[in-house]
């Protein structure tokens, strides 16, 4: 798919996509290491047919999601994305703003953000987004993604550069600490991230689908717009 980035083209392994959660992530103020809760690492299944169940990818939960856009809309657009991705970043720059205006706000489409890390980093920066809470985490990725290069890049520990842009977004040192330690988010995204690459074969991102269908053009508007066209007649 276009615009994607793999753990394969990374150099990573598999194992690493996954993360080492039991990393060490060090807190932007104060200094003192914090660990990320522990993960298992489950094999990625090898008996699935290739065929996606619309049913299975369409279970949005709006408890566990992170879902912006009407309900009833005819359309729902499930991203699975990573933080550290840059054409995640260009996607959310230059396809989601366009995709928002035409066609989230106007009610045609329910838009989903479904967390696959590719690495540390960016398992700690969705972590941030989940802890930032439902209303504030859809500003809280765009203002991650557009100012990427600012706390991907630099020497050292990500954390002091990530607990910046979290101060940005009006959060303080225990916010951050706390978050880093919270295990209950570090479970959910990684079972968001187990159950798309282990049933829905996500391996790259943004991997992009149109009630349940995976999107295998380009993500541009364009793109997309043609994608669902199908569910926009009548």
């Amino acid at each position: 798919m276009a615009d994607s980035k793999s753990s394969k083209r990374t150099g990573l392994s598999r194992r690493n996509t996954i993360m080492g959660l039991g990393a060490l992530v060090a807190a932007g103020a104060g200094g003192t290491y914090y660990v990320m809760a522990q993960s298992s690492q489950k094999p990625m299944s090898s008996d699935h047919s290739g065929t996606m169940s619309k049913v299975d990818v369409m279970a949005v939960d709006p408890e566990n999601d992170n879902i912006i856009g009407d309900v009833n809309a005819p359309i729902t657009l499930v991203e699975y994305s990573s933080m550290t991705c840059p054409h995640c970043a260009n996607f959310h720059q230059l396809t989601v703003p366009g995709l928002k205006k035409k066609y989230i706000d106007t009610g045609k489409v329910r838009y989903v953000i479904r967390e696959f890390p590719l690495d540390r980093i960016a398992f700690a920066a969705a972590a941030l987004a989940r802890c930032a809470g439902k209303q504030k985490f859809f500003p809280f990725v765009e203002m991650l993604f557009r100012q990427q290069d600012s706390w991907v890049r630099g020497p050292g520990s990500p954390a002091p550069r990530l607990f910046k842009m979290a101060k940005q977004a009006g959060f303080d040192e225990k916010f951050f600490n706390e978050c880093m330690r919270n295990k209950d988010v570090s479970d959910r995204i990684e079972k968001v991230l187990a159950k798309g690459r282990d049933e829905y074969q996500v391996n790259s991102t943004p991997t992009l689908f149109i009630n349940g269908k995976k999107v295998e053009g380009g993500n541009s508007l364009a793109d997309l717009e043609k994608a669902m066209e199908p569910y926009l007649k009548g």
